[in-house]
């Protein structure tokens, strides 16, 4: 019966698309039923890029709160719904505009680098925006004398820093899903899976990094475990990757450095928000739909067309 109705909402969907002229963007880290029916699966830089170059009069932004809002500030004319409006960010919520405000003023002559996970709000503070894919590119595009200041993750931020022998002024901010990984948990995963490789996302702390065999974005993990002859990988990032990791790679073993021994699994809880069916409500009612004033909009847009000009 599950499967019954899951095949019906999919067809629902599907009809729904191409009435309306609508596409679905959604993250990596999406449940897979919503992976499967996406028109592009990706991470936020291909999806910022999938949201600029789209013909369709609606998006529907299967993620968080901060992409459809960069969705919407590179698609002004066109319709952005999310599944679920309450689908926020741990990282975009530990950078408070009005704080950060006060912390940039206490830097004068400083540029702001801010990575693509905070709010429009902070993205109109912004000179330039980063992913996790392009963050080392972004930042060695400014001279080493230019003083920068990097937000809102730390621990993003502290791994530019070593690789680059920069000095960013870093934000305290961090993803709980990322930064919660323990080193303890990984040294037994380690121990117990002497012929894997772990692979890491940059925003876990140093101490998990060092301890890495390979650090990339999102994107960047799944390309190498494509490419890797290895047959093993330890997975420290959010368990939703490890879809597209099996599909590319069927005879691989991929184990998820687990923040939930009751599950095994290291799950953004409002990734996981979105379902087919709040889905299927949204694009049958094209609601909830995401807002932003003018001016916030052309604001954001310069420093967000910036980075995907340097990005091409």
């Amino acid at each position: 019966m599950k499967t019954r109705l899951s095949d019906s909402l999919i067809e629902r969907i599907e009809k729904l698309k191409k009435e309306k002229n609508a596409v679905i963007l959604a993250h990596y880290y999406q449940v897979p039923e919503i992976q499967d029916i996406a028109d592009f699966v990706g991470d936020s830089l291909g999806l910022s890029q999938n949201a600029l170059q789209t013909k369709a009069d609606i998006i529907v932004f299967a993620g968080v709160h901060f992409m459809a809002e960069t969705a919407k500030i590179l698609n002004p004319s066109k319709k952005v719904l999310i599944p679920d409006l309450n689908a926020g960010c741990s990282l975009a919520d530990s950078c408070p505009p009005e704080k950060f405000l006060k912390f940039k003023s206490r830097y004068p002559g400083h540029v702001v680098i801010s990575y693509i996970n905070c709010s429009a709000q902070i993205k109109t503070m912004s000179d330039i925006i980063c992913t996790s894919s392009n963050a080392l590119k972004i930042v060695e595009s400014f001279p080493k004398e230019q003083k920068i200041i990097f937000a809102p993750d730390k621990n993003l931020g502290a791994y530019i820093n070593g690789m680059t022998g920069r000095n960013m002024v870093l934000w305290n901010g961090s993803c709980e899903v990322h930064n919660i990984i323990k080193t303890e948990t990984i040294i037994k995963l380690k121990a117990a899976h002497p012929d894997a490789l772990l692979i890491a996302h940059p925003e876990c702390k140093a101490i998990v990094l060092e301890l890495a065999d390979y650090i990339g974005s999102t994107t960047g993990l799944l390309n190498y475990t494509m490419k890797s002859d290895c047959r093993k990988f330890i997975v420290a990032t959010e368990s939703g990757i490890l879809h597209q990791m099996k599909k590319a790679s069927p005879g691989k073993e991929f184990i998820i450095v687990s923040t939930d021994e009751a599950c095994s699994c290291n799950d953004c809880p409002y990734m996981k928000m979105n379902t087919l069916e709040k889905l299927h409500a949204c694009l049958y009612n094209e609601q909830p739909e995401l807002k932003l004033s003018k001016s916030v909009i052309e604001k954001a847009k310069k420093p967000i067309l910036r980075m995907l000009k340097l990005s091409e």
